[in-house]
């Protein structure tokens, strides 16, 4: 399965046969390597002794786009709650495709000898009891979720899996989802059809969408001559078949006699602007095509992509229980995100595809999300940036997409609200490149147009620079002169040219940077820091990969023309959030985007920009480490080891109350798992491990000495640095390619 660069379309192959070969594999574990040893995947695997209660003791499984929360209850039955990163509903919620219970009978024996582990080096959970062991696994190469089971005792075993739809009518949505004036907000029923072939099959199609409302309301009812509508029609579902299994209802597959083994195979599907003939249609040739291939070649395939995933990079700890506790945050939260992460549309900041019903029941809840459907940039960047250091550059590519995808609308927004070219983002933005009805305010009576009712987001337009920030990195990583050309150049073009000519400039000729805003914290301001911070950094290394003489001439003039970045006097200079700045609103501490995003007073910046760096840091108004908030990774930018420890071991410790699976994190701003959350605890624990600036490599700058480490991790030119840290020393130190090694600053733990 690749990732996705314009509409969501898979080369499917798959399974079904060989069943007896492929459980024959259930119990086989790969022999250990010394990628093993070093990585300490396996250490980090989740083991169970006792069932879950409801789906807060879920354990999370995909393929990057296809995913399931699984339990086993007290009963024995075994739940899956199927998830599609591209299954959205027509009010641009993300929903589940459905939930499908698996029992056997006689049932599951819970009480004695119960075990649920993920093995995160197979990509499957596998459950053992006294009589049965099932493993489940979601193909690393194909759109199907896979159930094999088998008897330990060769006793034959009956098996009845249900479809569980709570979508059954026309009913409101829970509250939060009133982001659009038409449709109403509404949930709408699925479409279970008639059994037919020993199948079990449903779907949602979306027979409303608020695309050309929102349009409208926005003046950008022009796209929709250019441009389709992403949410009507939109069919997303699956069918259900399993080997010697028939049809009892149009919701239910049993064996036909007890079974000594079975497999059970869930084959999903989403088909923009589709009928549901055409949606049917395209599932029974994908499902037909899948199933040539014997479930045990599959299998092997699939268990060595996820071999070569966690040999890309690692970072294992030791030292103390706060060490081992990080380690497997870290390596759980590049599970989720792998699992999550290869899908037609970027990861979902606010519960990614492994959201349930907070409540722990089963019903219209299991489709909330605090937040909606929008993506907000400050929070779904953060699952991307640890891509970079991870080797998963692959993985934001949807991400960069979305944004690329949403430009057209972004020029004529720009040049309807402004009458200028160029090209701005809303901070929280719909699939299609536009504000909500509500944070824009579909009444517009008494208001110019692009003027928000949302306060918050009204002048919030600095993301489309840390999108250069972030294209910038990822070519420094991975040298893709055709991503250059054809995605990092255009699109920093385009938002280059909305902050040259938006504003005025003042008697020096300097760009006057108001009205505007400091992210959410300062709604009132002149010249804020992160759009100076952002300009001034990504600039420069543009000019320097541009071989355009129009383009350089336009950016080396935006340059001069910038202000200063905003500092105190001296003595115990500080990074200051704007020139002028009033009306604070929130608690973010946007004068620190001088450090992350944008790398101007750091470690690698020099001793005269780390001095400015450390004091801002101190002098930060909010200090807390939760959710979206960076604390831990500033920290370790500017080597303080201490701090970033401590950060990271804190961030670990935050699992939502009632939830089981380890990296479940808690909500304190958004929703649970709170992918943000983790995002900032691996990026911090790898800068903690290496930075990187240019062509140096910081290793080492901000390590504790107390804790051991064994990693390997990329940085900029295709290279990947591998080693270990013990007792504050750095060991066995290896870098491909040999020749990067004179880039190495290596620094003393602290």
């Amino acid at each position: 399965m690749k990732p996705i660069e314009a509409t969501f379309v898979y080369a499917h192959i798959y399974c079904a046969a060989s069943v007896s070969v492929a459980l024959a594999l259930l119990s086989a574990s790969c022999a250990a390597s010394e990628v093993q040893v070093k990585s300490g995947v396996d250490n980090s695997n989740v083991v169970w002794d006792s069932p879950s209660t409801d789906s807060r003791g879920s354990m999370p499984i995909g393929n990057g786009d296809i995913g399931a929360n699984v339990w086993v209850e007290p009963t024995g039955d075994l739940l899956l709650l199927l998830s599609k990163t591209d299954a959205w509903d027509e009010n641009m919620r993300l929903v589940k495709l459905g939930q499908v219970r698996i029992r056997l009978e006689p049932a599951l024996d819970v009480q004695s000898g119960f075990r649920q582990e993920l093995k995160l080096r197979d990509g499957a959970i596998e459950i053992q009891t006294s009589r049965a062991t099932l493993r489940v696994w979601i193909d690393a190469h194909h759109p199907v979720v896979q159930v094999d089971g088998r008897s330990l005792d060769n006793k034959p075993l009956a098996v009845v899996a249900d479809l569980e739809v709570w979508r059954k009518g026309k009913k409101p949505c829970d509250p939060g989802y009133p982001n659009f004036v038409e449709p109403a907000p509404f949930s709408w029923p699925d479409t279970v059809m008639k059994a037919a072939g020993n199948e079990v099959a449903w779907y949602h199609r979306n027979a409303v969408s608020p695309w050309l409302s929102n349009l409208k309301i926005q003046k950008l009812e022009a796209l929709a001559k250019t441009e389709q509508d992403p949410i009507q029609d939109r069919t997303f579902g699956a069918v259900m078949k399993g080997d010697g299994m028939i049809a009892t209802s149009d919701t239910q597959l049993k064996t036909a006699k007890p079974l000594s083994e079975f497999s059970l195979r869930v084959h999903a599907l989403t088909q923009p602007n589709a009928t549901a003939e055409e949606w049917r249609a395209s599932l029974a040739k994908q499902t037909a095509t899948t199933e040539v291939v014997p479930s045990a070649e599959r299998l092997v395939a699939h268990r060595q992509w996820w071999a070569a995933f966690w040999d890309r990079s690692w970072i294992s700890l030791s030292g103390d229980a706060k060490a081992v506790a990080v380690s497997r945050g870290y390596t759980l939260q590049r599970w989720v995100s792998a699992c999550s992460g290869r899908g037609a549309y970027p990861i979902k900041f606010n519960g990614s595809i492994f959201v349930v019903d907070q409540a722990g029941k089963f019903g219209d809840g299991t489709d909330f999300r605090k937040w909606g459907g929008c993506y907000w940039y400050q929070n779904t960047r953060l699952s991307y940036w640890p891509m970079l250091l991870s080797g998963d550059g692959d993985m934001m590519l949807p991400f960069f997409s979305l944004y690329q995808k949403a430009l057209p609308a972004r020029r004529l927004a720009t040049q309807t609200y402004y009458g200028h070219a160029g090209a701005f983002f809303p901070e929280t933005m719909t699939l299609w490149g536009t504000y909500n009805d509500k944070n824009y305010g579909p009444d517009r009576t008494g208001k110019p147009d692009g003027l928000t009712d949302n306060a918050f987001i009204r002048y919030y337009w600095q993301n489309g620079l840390e999108s250069i920030m972030l294209m910038l990195d990822y070519y420094d990583f991975t040298q893709d002169e055709t991503f250059r050309d054809n995605m990092l150049i255009p699109f920093a073009t385009d938002i280059l040219a909305f902050f040259d000519q938006h504003w005025q400039r003042d008697s020096n000729g300097k760009i006057l940077f108001t009205p505007s805003q400091s992210l959410e914290t300062w709604h009132s301001t002149t010249n804020p820091l992160p759009e100076i911070a952002g300009l001034r950094y990504v600039l420069p290394r543009l000019l320097e990969i541009t071989a355009n003489s129009t383009l350089k001439a336009a950016w080396q003039k935006l340059l001069a023309d910038l202000p200063l970045v905003p500092l105190s006097p001296k003595p115990n200079q500080r990074i200051l959030p704007a020139e002028k700045f009033d009306k604070k609103c929130n608690t973010e501490n946007p004068e620190l985007y001088a450090l992350f995003p944008y790398r101007l007073y750091t470690l690698a910046a020099g001793e005269d920009a780390l001095a400015i760096g450390k004091n801002s840091y101190t002098a930060r108004r909010h200090k807390e480490n939760d959710c979206w908030r960076q604390d831990p990774i500033q920290a370790a930018l500017l080597g303080l080891s201490a701090e970033a420890r401590n950060g990271v071991a804190g961030r670990v410790s935050r699992v939502a109350p009632g939830f089981r699976f380890p990296v479940m994190w808690a909500a304190s701003c958004d929703w649970m798992p709170d992918q943000d959350h983790g995002g900032v605890l691996q990026v911090a624990l790898q800068y903690m491990l290496l930075q990187y600036e240019g062509n140096r490599m910081l290793l080492l700058p901000a390590w504790p000495k107390e804790w051991n480490a064994s990693f390997k991790l990329h940085a900029p030119k295709n290279t990947t640095v591998e080693g270990r840290v013990e007792g504050g020393k750095l060991m066995d130190i290896k870098v491909v390619p040999e020749s990067r090694r004179k880039d190495l600053d290596i620094r003393d733990a602290q």
